[in-house]
């Protein structure tokens, strides 16, 4: 890591998502022990606050394209400004979600951050789901189905205004890792972008080694560095059923881990995010334990 204070946000948000339940994520991956085992690493934790989103049955839902607009777009801008914040003050960013929503605010505000500096940033988004929809693509009208298309300038303005002069990312320095359910109208907009996109045909046929390796290097060239967005969906449901949007086929323990470690083992990481847990759906808090077990994978554990 580029420094030792971890600087920690919570965002408890389900408004982004289909089903209710990862907005209780953040208090599960604490109840799993965070914060010890990162201080057992030898870190410095410093709590940046939570981010609180208004519960379903006070808030207006507003258009059904892009469902909740209004209080993602107010929940993003909050996050944004607390990552910003944290860079600034010299912290390394780790958000807590939440629905994966909250990466509208987490990667602007970061891209914002070295935007300053004459500098891009490069993301390596591990996923189930491309998360490309705009609003006129979307099956269902959810956000948490739409950030990266945001962050490419693309989408629903209110949520395109937190990327500021121009895209927080540019698609060559994108990756999405586990892809394995990407939606229909969605596929063309993949496949037009220019994001790599590794599926879960590709790793299991070339190695998740070889493919976050590729991966790692691609959204390192000309950055500052790259953001992790973990969506534990991206794993299979055997192994982390509790999560927002469970997809068979997915990444197993081992490849998981060994994305976290080649992040850390990098230096290439810039700040980082672990989304989607839903404690409703879980198992005895399984699938929490699972992300604070991978988080101390990013941030350096190793085996030997």
């Amino acid at each position: 890591m580029h420094n030792q204070t971890i600087g920690l946000l919570s965002v408890y948000m389900d408004l982004g998502a289909g089903r209710r339940g990862v907005d209780m994520g953040p208090s599960a991956i604490r109840i799993a022990g965070l914060v010890p085992r990162l201080q057992h690493l030898g870190y410095t934790i410093q709590e940046l606050g939570t981010v609180h989103a208004g519960e379903p049955e006070d808030v207006h839902m507003g258009a059904t394209r892009a469902r909740y607009l209004d209080e993602v777009a107010d929940v993003c801008w909050q996050v944004h400004q607390r990552v910003r914040n944290a860079l600034t003050t010299g912290f390394f960013p780790l958000i807590l979600g939440g629905d994966h929503s909250l990466s509208i605010g987490s990667v602007s505000g970061i891209a914002n951050h070295y935007r300053q500096e004459g500098k891009r940033i490069g993301l390596i988004w591990v996923d189930a789901h491309a998360d490309m929809n705009t609003p006129q693509t979307s099956p269902s009208g959810n956000i948490h189905g739409m950030p990266i298309s945001v962050l490419l300038g693309n989408g629903e303005p209110r949520l395109t205004a937190l990327n500021g002069a121009e895209a927080s990312l540019l698609p060559e320095h994108v990756c999405i890792i586990g892809a394995r359910d990407i939606d229909a109208l969605e596929k063309d907009l993949v496949k037009q972008s220019g994001v790599r996109v590794f599926t879960m045909s590709e790793i299991d046929e070339r190695g998740i080694g070889a493919c976050v390796e590729e991966a790692i290097d691609r959204v390192s060239q000309g950055t500052a560095g790259f953001h992790l967005s973990f969506d534990l969906d991206a794993i299979d449901p055997w192994e982390a059923p509790g999560v927002g949007t469970p997809v068979s086929g997915g990444l197993t323990y081992r490849e998981a881990h060994l994305v976290c470690e080649k992040a850390a083992q990098s230096r290439r990481m810039i700040a980082t995010e672990f989304v989607e847990v839903n404690p409703i759906l879980d198992n005895r808090n399984h699938t929490a334990e699972l992300a604070v077990s991978l988080i101390e994978s990013a941030f350096g554990k190793r085996i030997l």
